[in-house]
């Protein structure tokens, strides 16, 4: 299976494919060089994307995951068209659906492509069920993920709860770097807030569409292509517990995945357990 992504943001997904089923090879693309996609040209994340997937396919991936929503904005369709359905094409978008199912007042914090986008117009549109939606744009949040910088995300992570609205009781992490750093997004917004993430969701709608059983003894091999080249996970990416699991190539435990982060280790995090139907994964 392969994951592509500009950066980390592949990380949480990855990690649950690793947990759910260790057995399974991976092959995680990611493009350093082309990094960061979302202020990009939709031509240049295009076609970055398809490079990483031809070379997905040449490798033989029975599946290709694109756990970025800029990605999946800009490329999905045109992705799928030239390889599904032989190779079933999997993208991600923000859980809006659970968090509004949930009756909850809902914030989205996401990059600033996307949130100024007609796609997430559109997402809300369709899944908030008529409930407002507060749009909260994080420059500079992904950026400073991707770099393992803590300070630096900490203050994005400041500036993008300052201009949270109060009576928002959920966040919905529209950015697929955003639940690396989870537990100190809680610890900045009111007490008793929930965050809403899809990549448990997208892991497990991925699984379905993949002709195999899983094997939880197996342990299947876990390569890094940096922007086409082989190479091992960058350093920031062991910033995180996940990525310390992938760089380790063996089964991502629970709490790697559920406590990722561990800028304030004591925090619990509070994020509901979702359905892979429920965050309507594209």
């Amino acid at each position: 299976m392969a994951l592509i992504d500009s950066g980390l943001g592949l990380l949480s997904t990855a990690g649950w494919v690793r947990h759910l089923a260790p057995e399974l090879d991976l092959v995680l693309l990611m493009d350093p060089e082309g990094a960061p996609w979302g202020p990009r040209s939709t031509s240049f994340i295009t076609d970055r994307l398809f490079a990483a997937a031809r070379e997905a396919v040449r490798r033989d991936a029975e599946a290709i995951v694109v756990p970025c929503n800029t990605a999946t904005v800009t490329a999905i369709d045109v992705l799928r068209r030239e390889f599904e359905p032989e190779v079933p094409v999997i993208g991600t978008v923000p859980a809006v659906k659970p968090a509004a199912a949930a009756g909850r007042s809902i914030a989205v914090w996401a990059t600033v492509r996307t949130t100024a986008s007609s796609y997430q117009t559109r997402l809300i549109a369709e899944f908030a069920n008529g409930k407002p939606v507060e749009r909260v744009a994080c420059p500079g949040l992904a950026e400073a993920i991707d770099h393992g910088n803590v300070a630096a995300a900490a203050a994005a992570i400041d500036d993008a709860a300052a201009r949270t609205p109060h009576h928002c009781d959920a966040v919905v992490l529209g950015c697929t770097h955003y639940p690396l750093v989870a537990p100190e997004i809680l610890r900045r917004l009111p007490a008793g807030t929930a965050l809403y993430d899809s990549a448990e969701a997208v892991a497990r709608q991925t699984l379905r569409r993949l002709p195999r059983a899983t094997d939880p003894h197996a342990a299947g091999r876990v390569e890094v292509l940096l922007s086409g080249r082989e190479g091992p996970l960058p350093a920031s990416a062991r910033a995180f517990p996940v990525g310390r699991a992938l760089a380790a190539a063996g089964r991502v435990p629970r709490e790697a995945l559920v406590a990722e982060a561990t800028l304030t280790p004591t925090l619990e995090l509070r994020l509901p357990r979702q359905r892979a139907d429920e965050s309507e994964p594209a």
